[in-house]
């Protein structure tokens, strides 16, 4: 009976190719890689994919199949492969990456709700008590962190049902994307609005990336695009005929990702002209926090054009365009707010040593390390009040939250890649699951891993110093740097506690030896 139950839950291999498409795959890297680099982002993204996607994803696998019965997640892993310290730096920063994730979206989350129910970005004319739209959305922002903060602590999972919704909806969108974007091509007799070159594909129509060391940095957003792959670690042995299936699952959802980014890219420029969609068609100034919103209201408005429709008209199809990836965004995000809120924080606390925290944030109440949610969300609210009060534009504010995004998810990557070569190295760990076979090979393939992510990271801080934005490469740098900081220190603090009980221990047997001689 156990085993027929086994059997129900096992992932069949087009199960498990859709779990890792869902995961990795994303719109808003679509509409972002095309303003910044228009065709010549699929170059890119196809290189991040061969140098970054695929190996990462089989590293993963072989973690996954080697720890399957560890319930420490990716600590347990690189604990095991390299030591304790470095494990729990590495899943700090892991963790970090999704508080940023929180200030950034707990930001952002204003614009598609804007377009939600105006089919527009209107964020930029908000202003509340006296404050810019800037400083407004950071206030929103902060209290939007209290609100989930407050009832996912309640441990309201129904709520998670939000996520379905707005899933699917995403899924839609892209559906919407390829097919609305064929059936203007078609109309328009093959016609591109982007017209098509060879410079193109290796140049970028936008001006701020003309110089080497932007189009450079542009890696660590096609690095960005395909995060998400740690989850897919977890699944080997839930999938069926894991030998076979899960290899082979990768490969597939590698090439169908790398495809359709560069597919979802080349439609953009049917209907996108990139001078036109991003200079003259929209009102509010082009931020990378809207700009998949504006690109999908110019679908709508360029299929009305295509219909030979009034101007009037088309541009009211673009508005509920707008709409509804408004709509579908902010229910997407506001699902995935209440599971981030207490996820991760709950796999970091229960999956490291418990010694390590202070006692009230390992209380558990309703399921849920409540106090720690409290905690996590005042830190929250006090970068995002940070950044939004520094005074800066929209563009520059936006630019610096997905810089600040970018680098907190991929940094930790890194952990794992170098974690990767002390597991291969270690002939004590059992290994059910191998695909890097080659005695030496694996070596070349961490080291290239660890190169393309270095680089990346690298030219994402640098570049905006260069050209005199020195704001977005200090708050690049602050999130891994306070980070790993405080992982430090609490390790040391975690490693001078256990020091004392040793002697303690060592000491006290001693001291009953002496009494009964």
């Amino acid at each position: 009976m156990d085993d027929e139950q086994n059997n129900k839950k096992k992932l069949s291999l087009t199960a498990l190719i859709l779990m890792i498409f869902t995961s990795v795959f994303g719109f808003a890297n679509i509409a972002r890689a095309y303003y910044l680099m228009g065709y010549a982002s699929i170059l890119w993204y196809v290189l991040a994919a061969l140098t970054f996607f695929l190996p990462f994803a089989f590293m993963l696998s072989e973690f996954g199949a080697a720890f399957k019965d560890e319930k420490g997640g990716i600590y347990s892993w690189m604990a095991k492969s390299i030591n304790p310290k470095f494990s729990f730096v590495g899943t700090v920063m892991w963790y970090s990456s999704n508080v940023i994730w929180m200030v950034s979206t707990g930001i952002s989350i204003w614009i598609p709700l804007s377009n939600g129910i105006f089919g527009v970005d209107k964020t930029q004319q908000w202003s509340f008590l006296g404050l810019n739209s800037v400083q407004s959305l950071g206030l929103l922002g902060a209290l939007w962190i209290l609100f989930i903060t407050f009832f996912s602590s309640k441990g309201l999972d129904k709520i998670e049902k939000v996520t379905n919704i707005g899933g699917i909806a995403v899924v839609l969108l892209n559906i919407v994307l390829i097919s609305v974007g064929i059936f203007i091509l078609v109309m328009n007799k093959g016609q591109m609005a982007e017209p098509l070159s060879v410079a193109k594909f290796v140049k970028s129509p936008n001006p701020d990336y003309g110089s080497i060391i932007s189009v450079f940095s542009f890696l660590v957003f096609a690095v960005f695009a395909y995060a998400g792959l740690e989850v897919i670690g977890g699944l080997v042995d839930e999938t069926e005929n894991p030998e076979v299936n899960f290899p082979k699952g990768i490969k597939i959802s590698a090439i169908v990702i790398a495809a359709g980014y560069a597919i979802g890219i080349f439609i953009m420029g049917v209907f996108t002209n990139w001078s036109f969609a991003f200079t003259e068609f929209s009102e509010a100034d082009i931020t990378l926090g809207n700009v998949a919103y504006v690109a999908m209201n110019n679908m709508g408005y360029q299929l009305g054009s295509t219909l030979n429709l009034t101007e009037s008209v088309s541009r009211e199809i673009g508005i509920w365009m707008g709409r509804y990836i408004g709509i579908s965004m902010f229910l997407a995000l506001t699902g995935s707010f209440f599971t981030l809120t207490f996820s991760p924080l709950k796999q970091l606390i229960e999956g490291t040593p418990k010694e390590i925290w202070p006692k009230k944030w390992t209380k558990i109440k309703n399921g849920l390390p409540v106090h720690a949610m409290y905690v996590q969300s005042a830190v929250v609210i006090t970068i995002i009040l940070f950044v939004s009060f520094g005074g800066k534009s929209a563009k520059e504010f936006f630019n610096i939250l997905i810089s600040m995004t970018n680098v907190s998810v991929s940094i930790p990557f890194m952990f794992i890649v170098i974690a990767f070569y002390g597991f291969k190295k270690n002939e004590s760990i059992e290994k059910p699951f191998v695909i890097f076979k080659s005695k030496n090979g694996y070596k070349y393939i961490v080291v290239m891993v660890t190169f393309v992510l270095a680089f990346a990271n690298i030219f994402t801080v640098v570049e905006p110093a260069i050209h005199g934005h020195y704001s977005e490469t200090f708050f690049s740098m602050l999130g891994p740097i306070f980070f790993c900081s405080v992982a430090l220190i609490l390790f040391n603090r975690y490693e001078k506690k256990q020091n004392q009980l040793l002697q303690e221990s060592t000491i006290n047997p001693v001291m009953e030896d002496s009494f009964v001689d």
